[in-house]
């Protein structure tokens, strides 16, 4: 059975085709269109016409890659923007009509979930306890995680859209701008930091935008040229990144190899979200990966096959 999962996330509309089978899955195309859900809007609460135009054309664009791989079918998401969104149901039901697809909004918490599930089919299992890091547009989840099980999740409504917004973050960005990050973070997701430092936790899995910007500033690749199932990041390269990145201005990041065009506004605060959960926590060991919400969905759909072939899961 082949299926598309779409993500309509605050930035990007995500689009992932997979072939699943009685032996597991078969990733066969992966894309993104930009929507910028969080524009100007966002902290009104509202989604603009603006934006809404945008999600219809992206819409269309998945529409025909879809049909090119005869997918059977499909799943649609839509996360925090659009969660916290006033004209929210009438946006669903504008966005919902011409393709005729279902769009299902998930809380923070039903979010947080699906994210583990889809980096747990990229690792199996987590030796030693691990803090999962989603650095979203509109919302960051942070998740528990050791051998097969989620011990703990959060979802916060302090995604980098949001940050934007709400902060000054001058070209380079200033001490007094980090500081007052840092402390926003810390206070936003001060159960997050308690949980990991008493679980001893050394190893952040990074997914997602950000981290996929940085692992494709170190290796020096074109964003999207390079999928990576998991992928060691070292302490060393990061610092590296992190230091480049918060002496730069938008004009130099826009010439920056690997450098992604969405992530050009947001990557300054994400990386001081980074750096800061590693300085607090002591964390000794990052690890990338490419798998997050969309492949939560396939783990979802995976397990209905799977029950419904009969088969144990």
């Amino acid at each position: 059975m082949r299926v598309a999962v779409i993500d309509l996330g605050t930035n990007t509309c995500n689009l992932l085709i997979a072939e699943i089978n009685p032996h597991g899955y078969k990733i066969l195309h992966q894309g993104k269109q930009l929507v910028k859900l969080g524009d100007d809007k966002l902290r009104e609460n509202e989604i603009s016409r603006a934006a809404t135009s945008r999600v219809l054309e992206s819409f269309q664009a998945h529409e025909k890659t879809i049909r090119n791989y005869q997918a059977e079918k499909v799943r649609v998401v839509a996360t925090s923007a659009v969660r916290t969104a006033e004209n929210k149901i009438e946006f669903l039901e504008q966005i919902s009509e011409n393709p005729g697809w279902l769009v299902r909004l998930i809380s923070g918490e039903k979010e947080a979930e699906m994210i583990f599930e889809g980096v747990l089919l990229a690792f199996n299992e987590f030796k030693t306890p691990a803090l999962i890091l989603d650095i979203g547009g509109g919302s960051n989840e942070l998740i528990l995680a050791h051998d097969k099980k989620m011990l703990w999740k959060e979802s916060q409504p302090t995604g980098m859209a949001r940050i934007v917004h709400q902060f000054k973050i001058s070209g380079p960005v200033q001490p007094g701008e980090i500081e007052q990050l840092q402390n926003y973070y810390f206070e936003s997701h001060k159960t997050a930091f308690e949980r990991c430092k008493a679980e001893k936790v050394k190893t952040l899995v990074g997914c997602s935008g950000a981290f996929d910007t940085i692992a494709d500033i170190i290796d020096q690749v074109n964003p999207g040229e390079k999928m990576r199932k998991t992928q060691e990041i070292s302490i060393r390269d990061f610092t590296e990144v992190y230091g480049k990145l918060i002496k730069s201005t938008r004009e130099q990041r826009l010439l920056m190899k690997g450098m992604d065009m969405v992530r050009v506004d947001l990557i300054v605060p994400a990386v001081i979200l980074i750096e800061h959960l590693i300085s607090e926590i002591g964390i000794t060991q990052i690890t990338q990966t490419d798998f997050a919400l969309r492949e939560g969905v396939l783990f979802e759909l995976m397990n209905f096959f799977r029950i419904k072939s009969g088969q144990k899961i």
